[in-house]
């Protein structure tokens, strides 16, 4: 199963990447187990399991990180983001 993952904002900048494909392993089917996956890379990685408010969107739709993810889908993590 291969999804699409967008970083945005800082995420983006730390990362050093804004996008990427990925095939998941089995048991990863939930955005919560694809940001796990991911952090697990370690640093600058690991920034994705502690950046607080950490918003995530599959197929352009916020949901929460137990939302199921499935192959041809699109993830996107952001972190809290200010303006004015």
């Amino acid at each position: 199963m291969t999804v699409k993952i967008l970083f945005f904002a800082g995420l983006r900048e730390a990362l050093g990447t804004g996008t990427e494909a990925l095939a998941l392993p089995d048991g990863v089917a939930t955005a919560g187990g694809l940001r796990d996956l991911l952090a697990a890379r370690g640093d600058p990685w690991s920034a994705l399991a502690t950046t607080r408010n950490l918003r995530v969107a599959v197929n352009q739709q916020m949901v929460g990180l137990d939302a199921a993810v499935k192959s041809g889908d699109e993830v996107a993590f952001f972190p809290p983001v200010t303006g004015g």
